[in-house]
């Protein structure tokens, strides 16, 4: 009897699955038998990428509200005890954003350990989600050196600004990481080492970087916004362009600017995905990646023109992560093609 060959690294490892495999003779079981992670290992990928999103909002209630030296110079511990008796407002902040940043840590390792054991070797969601843990330790690191060395509340030291770049670039990656490890997962092809085919890397690696840049101009501006607070629209326009303003508040425009840049790098990954036309998933994307950035244009305006406020402050950066967290996928569909589709 003429048996039928099926690509076994397209079907879920299921219980129906598991009792074939079984019940046929010990050398017919494909030896790389793969199987697709759970539904519920996907849905936890995805869910630790949306708590770490709200992490990273709270930790810019913290920098807007100025509570980052809520607990004083202690770390991990807040103001030298663990409890805290008759708290003030900004040690509550802070020491809220210490504990869900514990807790993200842990949920980070524990998506490596669910990823490690729910698939199969040379998944490429293994890769990333290692990744994802190397940056949120980076991470973790950085937090504790921002609180050493004083770089919080109303610090205006040289130091702070390049320390809160290279944050915001580790907070960017981790995020990246995270979003690919749920979109690897969520894949049905093309997520195992050597299943994939590379197109126009260096070009996107390129628009993601420039789209990287804007989110580290876009806190420096928040940071002068904190720092030197404008009592009106035109007292802020004054300030960008004095001699005698730094140059923190000095180089705002910066974050337009750039903005603008970036937009062309946007511009072509939605004609890529839109001349794809048998992936409609792409174009969903696509659609979804034009609104999140039609947004963000309008939040950045509304930002300038009620002069920062803290809550408009955090949608800001919620649309940001959301339009970074959209992009890094629609790249990925782009970028890592199943070789299957050729």
């Amino acid at each position: 009897m003429e048996t039928q060959q099926v690509p076994i690294r397209d079907m879920y490892y299921t219980g129906e699955f598991h009792t074939e495999l079984s019940s046929m003779p010990a050398a017919s079981v494909p030896v790389k038998a793969q199987r697709l992670p759970s539904p519920a290992l996907r849905r936890f990928a995805w869910g630790v990428l949306a708590y770490s999103i709200a992490v990273i909002l709270w930790g810019t209630l913290v920098r807007a509200t100025g509570s980052g030296a809520g607990c004083g110079d202690h770390w991990p511990l807040c103001n030298g005890t663990v409890m805290q008796h008759s708290p003030r407002v900004d040690t509550m902040i802070e020491f809220t954003h210490r504990i869900t940043s514990a807790l993200s840590t842990f949920a980070v390792v524990g998506l490596v350990v669910w990823t490690f054991a729910g698939t199969a070797r040379r998944h490429l969601a293994r890769t990333v989600s290692v990744a994802a843990l190397a940056f949120i330790l980076i991470e973790a690191v950085l937090g504790a050196l921002l609180v050493k060395l004083g770089l919080t509340a109303q610090s205006q030291s040289p130091l702070r600004a390049p320390y809160l770049a290279l944050h915001l670039t580790n907070t960017l990656l981790l995020l990246a990481a995270l979003t690919l490890t749920a979109h690897m997962l969520s894949r049905t092809h093309g997520y195992m080492r050597g299943s994939v085919r590379m197109v126009a890397p260096l070009r996107a690696a390129a628009g993601l970087f420039i789209v990287l840049v804007v989110g580290v101009t876009g806190s420096l501006a928040a940071l002068g916004d904190t720092l030197f607070p404008a009592t009106s629209l035109g007292a802020a326009l004054t300030q960008d362009f004095a001699t005698g303003s730094g140059w923190l508040v000095r180089w705002r425009w910066t974050h337009p600017a750039v903005a603008f840049m970036a937009s062309t790098f946007l511009i072509w990954l939605l004609v890529r995905a839109a001349q794809r036309t048998a992936h409609w998933d792409n174009r969903g994307l696509s659609a979804l990646v034009l609104l999140l950035l039609a947004v963000q244009y309008g939040l950045g305006l509304l930002d300038v023109v009620m002069l920062a406020p803290v809550w408009m402050q955090v949608l800001h950066l919620l649309g940001a992560d959301a339009l970074w967290a959209a992009l890094v996928v629609l790249t990925a569909r782009l970028t890592l093609q199943p070789i299957e589709a050729d």
